[in-house]
């Protein structure tokens, strides 16, 4: 089986928002929040140190511009932004790196979470794709 983050294997290239030259934005198939998104590279490393300095910019550079996107397209009233490395520390993809940058609003916490291990998500994926991919495009044109 392949990676669902590489690009030549069995990533769905339908959650992709946005591609850098070595990072690129993904939305959470299986989100904590709505706008839940993941910053992966485009190099299939699993560990920090594996990153060569340019990609380590440009995820950082990813972040900030999904910070951007996500605060115009939600008005969220905060963030968790954060990774997992290894399977024991939590990361369904453990081989492949990346960061998550989950939107947070004030009393989002719930009981069906910690109840019955069920999230609600109070928007349609394919809404908020189409919302946040046109602000990625607006920005990265700003940016030229």
């Amino acid at each position: 089986m392949g990676c669902i983050f590489c690009k030549d294997s069995l990533r769905n290239e339908e959650f992709v928002l946005y591609e850098g030259q070595r990072a690129f934005v993904m939305m959470n198939r299986y989100p904590y929040s709505c706008g839940h998104l993941m910053i992966i590279p485009v190099r299939h490393v699993a560990e920090l140190n594996f990153l060569t300095l340019e990609e380590k910019q440009e995820l950082f550079e990813l972040i900030d511009m999904s910070l951007l996107v996500l605060r115009e397209a939600m008005s969220p009233d905060g963030f968790n932004i954060g990774m997992n490395i290894g399977r024991v520390a939590g990361a369904g993809v453990d081989d492949h790196l990346h960061f998550h940058v989950v939107p947070r609003w004030n009393g989002d916490i719930n009981f069906m979470t910690v109840l019955s291990e069920t999230r609600v998500i109070s928007e349609d994926l394919k809404e908020t794709r189409d919302k946040i991919t046109l602000l990625f495009k607006k920005l990265s044109r700003t940016e030229d």
